[in-house]
């Protein structure tokens, strides 16, 4: 003989195999179930609340599981293309630089700034560094502008030819700015 659980053992048979036939036979085994937990484990009502929402929950739950979905489906028109105005380089450049030029800019502005444009796939053009190193000695943050500097090393990669541009065209401006590059500082040789 096939051992059964407490919870089964309290089960007339023909309520054990409800979930295999029509639906009023399922509200009427829900039912009979909450009746017979109820007499035979003497469930307090607050107990009686929380198994009836139990139950309901899980007998909407598999019901739910069970419904068939609609036959049709509304066409969606998609595009991989985009109709909107490409960016020029310049129009790019000028944006940044607008970006960084604002005279109210903080240092989350700056560090956030900084962030996406170096997230690019570029390295970016000396005017747009010359204004992020402007608005770094508005804020008096020299650690972003060596930082700046540095992020312009590493997106160089390869090309060696890149940063000594980028410094040659930049020198003036960390002149009168007072910035130091990090080759000054000695930290390149980390």
């Amino acid at each position: 003989m096939r051992s059964q659980s407490p919870h089964t053992a309290l089960l007339p048979t023909p309520v054990r195999c409800a979930c295999a036939v029509t639906r009023q036979s399922r509200v009427s085994s829900r039912s009979a179930i909450l009746t017979i937990l109820q007499s035979e484990l003497c469930l307090s009502p607050v107990s009686r609340t929380m198994f009836r929402a139990a139950l309901r929950l899980s007998v909407s739950g598999a019901r739910s599981l069970t419904r068939s979905r609609p036959q049709y489906t509304a066409s969606v028109a998609a595009r991989s293309y985009s109709h909107g105005k490409q960016e020029t380089d310049e129009e790019f450049d000028a944006r940044w630089v607008t970006y960084f030029n604002k005279p109210d800019i903080d240092a989350w502005e700056l560090r956030k700034g900084m962030n996406t444009l170096i997230g690019y796939d570029l390295v970016p053009e000396p005017k747009i560094l010359e204004a992020a190193l402007r608005a770094c000695r508005r804020l008096n943050d020299l650690a972003s502008a060596i930082r700046i500097l540095e992020a312009v090393k590493d997106k160089s990669g390869p090309h060696k030819e890149i940063y000594p541009y980028v410094l040659q065209e930049l020198q003036p401006t960390l002149n009168e700015l007072g910035i130091p590059t990090p080759e000054e500082l000695g930290i390149n040789k980390a």
